[in-house]
């Protein structure tokens, strides 16, 4: 039987590094040359004659790494992201802006894969947000039966909430505008109440099968199935993709057997190089708590981090929880998945094992759900470091902002969805949808601030996140919001950092650059806390390294 790997096996040798700048994030040191790492730890941080002077005292003869004019920061934290599902979406055909700005452009994407695929095959495409789209819509099953009228076609949108379905779909599944809505979930129809191909979260369940997208799952599941190698590949495609943008540990947001047996695997034959940090879905919390999971359970590659809920669903799918409706249109109102009180016991439960929980939340109310649960549970079991966290944490009323304070719980948000389409929140809800991830709210109430992708909702690249923090503009250019909301590029480098470590619970071994911590560190072409602020996400990450190894190298 193999034991799982860790790169702590594979005793790294005693370097000393050196560049232009080093930046700890943590600790005394504010800024630094050199760094002496061995075994996988930070032995030593400052100037080069005192990393030399440590090595020395500890008897050992470095070897030497010049970084040259990079800068060295601690490797990024993704603290919610999952991995699995972005590296399936790897394998589906791109219809993200990047390559698609119109409908009969995604068309064509998508006839052109088609051509490639075997007879009957499902083709499956990624990444559409339809208010970037010139159309200002989602494609209708029409639309898409242009591509194929014998094979299932199914493009994801970007919240990964919900998407668009040919006809053959449909009459695959037995779908018809007499079927109704499930619950959780809607079949779109237009005004003559015909099926327009568009459905979300519980109506994906033709596509997902019967442990998909359910109410009785607590949440969606988007993740379809594949072969166990198939899921490793994506896994393989997907690790390259974390390493690429400085990531060296996530928070994986969404484990069920599917994932945690895929993990396994890829651990098992020594191929795992970023951490994971795993939260289970909260429909496996008796399990859970049966096998005893309650504590920190792993290695420094594979742990255990806590239980993962969902409140509402989300902004950019128009499935959060908003019962007047939204402004774009006042027929949806979005959902909870969970009645407050059976949401409250669940975390009650969670809260009272010493699990730490992490809930999905957009809306006012859902979010208020939420903090109404966690203050519950701490009234009824006190704990100073529960560190409950609420995902998305999208749009907060100012007097949950401050019970959150109150409570230490950790919102863990996402800036790139307001860089990708923030413009779209205020469509969908007017001009509330400017506080959009209110950072600099959080900033002021002494609440901590955790940057993370949602990978593959946005890809992951930490320093396009950080500068939609500092800059609040998106990807069209707007401006989201008032200057209060915005934050420093130092505030947004530790939210991306030593804080995404403090929600994971790991920030005694990862998140900053301090003696004792893992050498876990990413090497960036340019200083983000120096550079104009609208150029953050332009620079290069050239090197990434994991206890000590240099694990992924750029072209330079």
């Amino acid at each position: 039987m193999r034991q799982l790997a860790t790169f702590d096996a594979r005793d790294s040798a005693p370097t000393i590094l050196t560049a232009s700048r080093i930046l700890p994030v943590g600790g005394e040191v504010r800024e630094a040359q050199a760094m002496l790492t061995h075994r996988g730890l930070i032995i030593a941080v400052g100037t080069l004659a005192d990393v030399e002077r440590a090595a020395a005292d500890a008897g050992l003869q470095p070897d030497r790494v010049d970084l040259g004019d990079a800068t060295v920061v601690p490797g990024f934290i993704d603290a919610h992201a999952h991995p699995l599902m972005y590296g399936q979406m790897l394998t589906w055909v791109d219809i993200s802006p990047e390559k698609a700005g119109s409908i009969p452009e995604i068309v064509e994407l998508l006839r052109q894969a088609s051509q490639k695929l075997p007879a009957g095959a499902p083709l499956r495409g990624y990444g559409y947000e339809q208010r970037n789209l010139a159309e200002q819509r989602h494609p209708t099953k029409e639309e898409l039966d242009q591509v194929s009228t014998d094979r299932e076609v199914y493009i994801m949108n970007a919240s990964g909430h919900g998407g668009v379905v040919n006809s053959f779909t449909f009459a695959k599944h037995g779908v018809t505008r007499e079927t109704p809505n499930p619950e959780g979930g809607e079949f779109f129809r237009d005004a003559d109440g015909e099926l327009t191909g568009e459905l979300s979260d519980a109506a994906c369940n033709v596509l997902t099968g019967l442990h998909g997208v359910k109410i009785g799952h607590h949440g969606p599941n988007f993740h379809l199935g594949d072969e166990p190698e198939e899921h490793l590949r994506q896994m393989r495609l997907v690790q390259r993709e974390f390493l690429a943008g400085g990531v060296t540990a996530i928070g994986d947001a969404q484990v069920s057997k599917r994932e945690l047996e895929t993990y396994l695997r890829f651990a098992g034959e020594g191929e795992q190089k970023v951490r994971v940090s795993m939260y289970f879905l909260s429909h496996l919390l008796d399990q859970v708590l049966e096998l005893g999971l309650t504590a920190p359970f792993g290695n420094a590659m594979l742990a255990t981090a806590g239980i993962k809920l969902y409140a509402d669903g989300t902004l950019g799918g128009w499935t959060a929880y908003f019962p007047d409706g939204y402004v774009g249109d006042p027929c949806r109102t979005g959902q909870l998945y969970h009645e407050p009180r059976d949401y409250a016991e669940l975390v009650a439960k969670a809260h009272a094992a010493g699990l730490q929980t992490a809930t999905h939340a957009q809306s006012p109310i859902a979010i208020k759900m939420v903090v109404d649960a966690v203050e519950a549970a701490l009234a009824a079991n006190p704990d100073p470091d529960a560190r409950h966290r609420i995902e998305h944490c999208g749009l907060p009323a100012e007097a949950e902002v401050a019970r959150m304070a109150e409570l230490g719980i950790r919102p863990v948000n996402q800036t790139q969805h307001y860089y990708n389409w923030g413009e779209g929140v205020e469509q969908a809800i007017g001009t509330p949808g400017e506080r959009f991830n209110p950072l600099g709210e959080f900033r002021d109430a002494g609440v901590p601030m955790t940057i993370s992708s949602d990978a593959p909702v946005a890809e992951p690249r930490p320093l396009e996140a950080i500068q939609a923090a500092v800059t609040r503009v998106t990807r069209r250019g707007a401006k989201l919001g008032p200057d209060s909301l915005r934050i420093t590029a130092a505030e947004a480098l530790r939210a991306h950092t030593l804080e995404g470590a403090v929600s994971i619970g790991r920030e005694d071994e990862l998140g900053s650059l301090e003696v004792g911590k893992r050498a876990d560190f990413a090497v960036l072409a340019a200083d983000p806390l120096s550079v104009d602020a609208a150029t953050i996400g332009s620079i290069e990450v050239l090197e990434t390294w994991v206890d000590g190894k240099r694990v992924f190298a750029g072209d330079r």
